[in-house]
Order: C-alpha cells, then structure tokens, then sequence
C-alpha cells in the first residue's frame, strides 16, 4: 500500500493522469478534528472521484460532504469489486475509512497485488486530517466522560474521596523524576492528569456551581498569559530573575493578599513547608527571627530554613538521604540473612 501524502506536502494535482488502471485511495480522517475541516487535496480528490464510498452509514463526514455537493455511497465493497471497477476503465474510486479502518479491504487489496497475476489500479492512503498536539487529551476527556456515567465505582466519587489519591499521584511523579526513569516518569505523569480529569468531570455533575476541564484549561491558560507579559506582551525579561519578578508582580495583582503566607498550603511536609514560608519571607526581603524553642521541630525548622537560603530543596535532599538509608538497610539484610 503505497501511502501518498506527497500532493499534501507540495500542492500537486492529487489526481494526475494515470497509467491507464485508475486509482484507489483510502482516505483518513481523524475523529479529534471537527467533521468537515479537510485538507485541500481530500476535498479535490473527493470533488474529481468517479465514486466515493463510505463503510459507515453514520460516520461524522457524510453530511458535510452531502452538503458540499459530493455523492457518498453508504457501502462496504470487497477488494475485487473496487479493483474491477477502477481498472478497466480507469476511474477513480475513494473510499472514506471509518475509526476502526478497513482491515479486510487493504488484507484483500495485499492478496490480489501479492499474488502477480492481477492488473492493480494505483493504491493510496490520503491522510484527509492530522491531529493537532495535544488531541489525545480529548481522548482522554472521552473515556473519563464514560468511565463516569457506567463505572458504579467512579460514578460516585467525591473531591473528597479523590483528594488522598491526589497526593500519592503527585508522591510517585516525584519519584519518578527523582529516579531518572523515562518510562515511570511518562506514567506518573499521566496518572497525575488522571486526577485532574478525573476532578473536573466531578465538577461538571455540581447542581450549585459545575464547572468542566475546559473551564479548568481555560483559567490556567488566563492565569500563563497573564503572568508572562514578557511572552505575550510588551514587557521584557532577560534573565530568570526578570521573569520570577513578573510572576511574583502579577501574582501579587490577581491574589491581592493581606499575608505573604496566604496561600501557602499547611498540610504539606513539614521540611517542604518551613522552606516554602522562609521562600517567602526572603524574596520580598522580609528579616524574621526563627522562633526559640527546645526539641528536635525547632533544630529542623532552622536547617530547612538555612537550605532554603543556600538555593537547597531540604525535603528533596531529606529523601535523597533517607533512600541511601534505605539501600544501607538492604545491605544490612544481604549481609545478615
């Protein structure tokens, strides 16, 4: 199967004079772009096809096509049938294939070319739409949308219920990166996007105030837009520094807080929020003195504090330490067992 997307690529008549066999061309569409919005060379091969035939009663493209004049037969031919009605007379036949693709026509089609006593018309694939980056979230969004109406366990769930699932998500990315594995990493990620997803389509079902991932994909977009004018906007940015100066500005316009601590989630690890609050303190310049206190919480809030200013994430390099305690364990074990 010779697939030809040249004429896309260089705006080539798709249907040029042939050899005299005709031509077969198998047209893609993808289900992630709206019904319609074809290639060029799709809609001239379409308008200067002699037939044009559809498996698939039902498939999105039909009334469009209707619609722009152009006859589509709601009918599956075997390989032979389109062979003989292409060869002898040199016409042009296009077959729209449906979301599964037409397996048992291109396995007829490789039978009768592979089989060197047949006259073949010219066999293309035509891709008639390419995704875009990022159309498999839609994807995503789909079976998330199905999961929810028909899964008894999914189709219950609360924020509330989700919220633990949330944080390991987010332990295991951690991980993940922290180890160096590509593959874990790819995973983690999309078990992280799960949750949001996940969250959102909860969000739709609220009776008082839903939502959906696309309001959720909406107000980050807003918020990026907003917070990188040096991107977007007239402002400039040099160095990173420039651009944490934006972010802190824009951010300080938005939250309009009363507190530089607003914001900063208690329930996260101790080490990561002592380090987060003194962030804080010290990039708007603030001097505090660390409380007084006796016990082991006061020793460490001062060396979260002290790695924080030395450009050291402490709960990271707390991690760091605690997984070469777990290795030195496994090797007290090897040695004693």
């Amino acid at each position: 199967m010779n697939a030809d997307a040249s004429a896309a690529d260089t705006g080539a008549d798709p249907l040029p004079e042939g050899g005299g066999t005709g031509r077969l061309i198998l047209l893609t569409t993808s289900h992630r772009i709206a019904p319609g919005l074809l290639s060029w060379p799709a809609w001239q091969v379409l308008r200067a096809a002699d037939r044009v035939l559809s498996a698939d009663p039902a498939h999105p493209q039909l009334p469009y096509l209707r619609e722009a004049g152009i006859e589509v037969e709601a009918a599956s031919l075997a390989a032979r049938e389109l062979v003989d009605y292409c060869v002898p007379e040199a016409r042009t036949a296009v077959v729209i294939t449906s979301a599964d693709g037409e397996s048992a026509l291109t396995d007829g089609l490789a039978r009768l070319a592979g089989s060197g006593r047949e006259t073949m018309p010219d066999l293309e694939l035509l891709p008639g739409s390419y995704d875009l980056p990022g159309a498999r979230l839609l994807d995503l969004v789909q079976v998330m949308d199905q999961i929810r109406a028909e899964c008894p366990w999914s189709s219950i769930r609360t924020h509330q219920d989700l919220a633990k699932y949330g944080l390991e998500e987010a332990y295991e990315l951690v991980e993940a990166i922290e180890a160096g594995d590509r593959d874990e990493l790819r995973e983690e990620l999309g078990d992280v996007l799960l949750q949001v997803v996940f969250h959102a389509r909860i969000a739709q079902d609220d009776p008082e105030d839903p939502f959906s991932i696309d309001d959720v994909a909406g107000t980050i977009v807003e918020k990026l837009v907003h917070r990188h004018p040096h991107v977007f906007g007239d402002e400039a940015a040099e160095t990173p520094e420039d651009v944490k100066a934006h972010w802190l500005r824009t951010k300080a316009e938005e939250k309009q807080r009363q507190s530089l601590t607003e914001g900063v989630p208690l329930g996260q690890p101790g080490l990561a929020l002592a380090a987060k609050l003194a962030s804080r303190a010290r990039t708007v310049g603030l001097e505090v003195a660390l409380p007084a206190g006796e016990g082991i919480g006061y020793e460490l809030l001062a060396m979260a504090v002290r790695a924080e200013r030395d450009g050291v994430d402490p709960e990271a390099a707390l991690r760091a330490a605690a997984r070469a305690y777990r290795d030195a364990v496994l090797a007290a074990e090897g040695a004693a067992g």
